[in-house]
C-alpha cells in the first residue's frame, strides 16, 4: 500500500514516569512495520518520547535511557526544598536543551502537541507552538515533584491530570486512525472495591533514628534517598506517595476519557512491575513496549486496509 493511500495515523502517548521508556519500543516497532505516525500527542514522559520521534532523535533517547544507572538517576535529581516542587528540574532541562535547544514546534515536519494542565483553572492546554523544550518541561511537571512552568502567563503542570492518553488531541488534528499507548493497564486492573476491611493498623516497626551522625555526608544522602524513594521494608517515600496518587487519578480519568473517545488501536505494554522511578530499567521497558506493539500490528493492518478502501 502506498503512503498516498494510507490513512493518517495519530499516536497518543500516555504518561507513566520510568515506564515511559516503553514508548521507544512501541515507536520503533511501528516504524519497522511501516506505520510511522503522522500525528503525535503526548503527555508527560509520552511527550518526551514523542518529541524525540518527531525530531528524529529516538536513537539519542534510547542511548541516554540505556546509559542510566541508579546512581546516574539520583544524580539528575536536583532537590529544591524551598520551592513549589521537590526538584527544580534544571538538570533534566539542561539535557533537553542540549539536544532540542533551537527546535520550535512549528518547524516540525509532523504535527505534535504536548498536553499540560493549567494550575488554578484546571484547563487542558495544548502546547503546539513555540519552544519544544518549554512544552516538554510543562507537560512533565509532576505536581509536588517538579516546579510548575510558566508559559504565556499560565502556570502549567503535568497534563496527565486532565488528559492522560490524549486520543482527543489526535482526532482534533485530523488523524483517521488513532493508536493509544496505555502504560497503566496492568497496574490498576479493574480498580475494584475492597469490602469489609477492618480498621486495625499494622504493628509499628521499630522506628529508625532520623538524626544524622555528625556531619557524615554519605549518611545525609542515604537519609534523603530513603525519604524520597522509601524504606527497604516497603514503606513508601514522599515521591512514591505523590506519584502513586497522581497515577491513580490518571488511571481513573483515562478510563473515562477512553470510554467516551476510544482509540482504534490500544497498545498496553505490561510494565506494571517497573517502578515509577526505575529509569535504570530502560532495556526491559523498551522490550516490553516492542512486544506489546508487535501483538497489535496485524489488527493495525486490518484497520488501515478498511479505511483505505
Amino acid at each position: 500500500m502506498s503512503d498516498m493511500a494510507r490513512p493518517t495515523i495519530g499516536i497518543a502517548l500516555g504518561g507513566g514516569a520510568a515506564r515511559g521508556w516503553a514508548h521507544i519500543g512501541v515507536l520503533r516497532t511501528l516504524i519497522e512495520a511501516g506505520f510511522e505516525p503522522d500525528i503525535v500527542a503526548g503527555t508527560s514522559i509520552g511527550a518526551v518520547a514523542g518529541a524525540c520521534y518527531v525530531t528524529d532523535r529516538l536513537d539519542a533517547l534510547q542511548d541516554f535511557a540505556a546509559s542510566l544507572t541508579r546512581r546516574r538517576v539520583f544524580g539528575f535529581l536536583d532537590f529544591n526544598f524551598g520551592g513549589s516542587g521537590l526538584l527544580t528540574g534544571q538538570r533534566l532541562g539542561a539535557r533537553l536543551q542540549q539536544h532540542l535547544q533551537e527546535v520550535t514546534i512549528e518547524q516540525l515536519t509532523r504535527k505534535f502537541v504536548a498536553v499540560a494542565t493549567e494550575l488554578g483553572t484546571g484547563h487542558e492546554v495544548w502546547l503546539n507552538k513555540g519552544s519544544l523544550v518549554n512544552a516538554l518541561k510543562a507537560s512533565f511537571a509532576l505536581p509536588g515533584i517538579f516546579r510548575p512552568v510558566q508559559i504565556n502567563g499560565r502556570w502549567l503542570i503535568d497534563g496527565a491530570l486532565v488528559n492522560p492518553i490524549p486520543v482527543s488531541v489526535c482526532r482534533a488534528l485530523g488523524a483517521r486512525i488513532v493508536i493509544a499507548v496505555n502504560l497503566n493497564s496492568d497496574v490498576f486492573g479493574k480498580g475494584s472495591v475492597i469490602h469489609d476491611q477492618e480498621a486495625y493498623a499494622d504493628p509499628l516497626a521499630a522506628i529508625e533514628d532520623a538524626r544524622l551522625p555528625g556531619s557524615n555526608g554519605r549518611a545525609a544522602v542515604h537519609l534523603l534517598h530513603r525519604q524520597i524513594f522509601g524504606k527497604g521494608n516497603g514503606a513508601p517515600g514522599i515521591s512514591s506517595v505523590m506519584m502513586d496518587a497522581i497515577n491513580i487519578t490518571q488511571d481513573r480519568i483515562a478510563r473515562s476519557r477512553l470510554a467516551g473517545d476510544p482509540p482504534d488501536i490500544t497498545i498496553s505494554p505490561k510494565v506494571g512491575n517497573i517502578g515509577l522511578f526505575d529509569f535504570h530499567r530502560a532495556g526491559e521497558a523498551i522490550e516490553l513496549g516492542a512486544q506489546a506493539a508487535e501483538k497489535q500490528i496485524e489488527e493495525l493492518k486490518q484497520v488501515v486496509r478498511a479505511l483505505a478502501a
